[in-house]
């Protein structure tokens, strides 16, 4: 009877520790963050304002990447602001349906990136692979739909995780060693048998994040075979100066996130402070830098930028 009353309460309150060993070091752990925020919100409402209101810039290219700044947007939203009220007020109260919503538009805004970067090395593909028929194949209808089957396939794939939270009975401990709620994080401190979510995180995995490096992948290998079959030196090199911003924030979104759940999964040793922070690195620096490296690497911008910021 004692377990069976124990077992019958569950948790609807929770509190988030931040960094885990390090509380004495959060009000200097919270300046990075808070510059990085900053940083992220102005240069990517930016990016979004200058494609929006130029209709030279209403290409493919710019805006899928305007895609990406609304992207990058929310994704810092829905993690550094928590991680400031817990730096700065200690306030890490947070109740189970916020926790569980959280988790929803963090992993769904995360995979909607994913879906926008394999979007933009299509566009990049059929630029460099087929240029005489770059405008009549990726016509602003179909960016349209590319854009809504993206965030389609984000929100809908990662529905059915609340429902899978929802059923869990909390009555162990509601302490989560984190700046913000995670799937797994919060499925760990249940009570049930949590195989159904390992393995539908695992199918998550697969059937959206692996999926589009693997299409990158290739996507890139059928352009460096274009590439090296151009004849002129300077027109293969300004073929691959086209792609040099895309794989740098290919670099930026994948490496730190695959980074961060290689150490989870594997990485028992690691410190739980280090685990937490580089957990933070995908949400700190890709937004922050995105901007930064279109806008100094694609002269369109980096032009209509001086021209706002300084009129005369």
């Amino acid at each position: 009877m004692a377990t069976l009353n124990h077992t019958a309460v569950s948790h609807t309150v929770f509190h988030l520790l931040g960094i885990p060993g390090l509380e004495d070091r959060h009000m200097w752990i919270s300046i990075p963050f808070f510059i990085s925020y900053v940083i992220a919100l102005l240069g990517n409402s930016l990016l979004i304002f200058i494609i929006l209101t130029r209709s030279s810039l209403h290409e493919p290219m710019y805006l899928f990447l305007c895609m990406l700044a609304g992207a990058d947007v929310v994704l810092s939203t829905c993690i550094i602001p928590q991680a400031l009220a817990i730096f700065w007020f200690r306030a890490g109260e947070i109740s189970l349906d916020r926790c569980i919503t959280q988790v929803f538009f963090l992993s769904s805004t995360f995979m909607s990136e994913s879906g926008i970067l394999l979007a933009m090395a299509f566009d990049r593909y059929i630029a460099i692979c087929y240029p005489l028929k770059y405008t009549t194949i990726l016509t602003h209808v179909l960016i349209g739909k590319v854009g809504v089957t993206i965030f389609l396939r984000s929100y809908g794939t990662v529905f059915p995780v609340i429902f899978l939270l929802k059923r869990l009975t909390f009555c162990n401990s509601n302490i989560l060693p984190n700046t913000t709620c995670k799937h797994m994080l919060l499925a760990k401190i249940s009570c049930n048998d949590i195989r159904v979510n390992i393995w539908y995180g695992f199918f998550l995995l697969m059937s959206t994040l692996v999926l589009d490096v693997v299409l990158i992948f290739v996507s890139y290998m059928l352009i460096l075979r274009a590439v090296f079959h151009i004849s002129s030196q300077d027109a293969r090199h300004k073929a691959l100066n086209t792609c040099g911003c895309h794989v740098c924030v290919i670099i930026l979104f994948y490496g730190p996130g695959i980074f961060s759940v290689l150490t989870q999964r594997f990485g028992h040793h690691i410190a739980v402070h280090t685990q937490v922070l580089l957990a933070n690195v995908y949400s700190l620096i890709p937004p922050m830098l995105n901007p930064i490296i279109y806008g100094i690497k694609t002269k369109q911008i980096q032009d209509l930028v001086v021209h706002l910021l300084f009129p005369k």
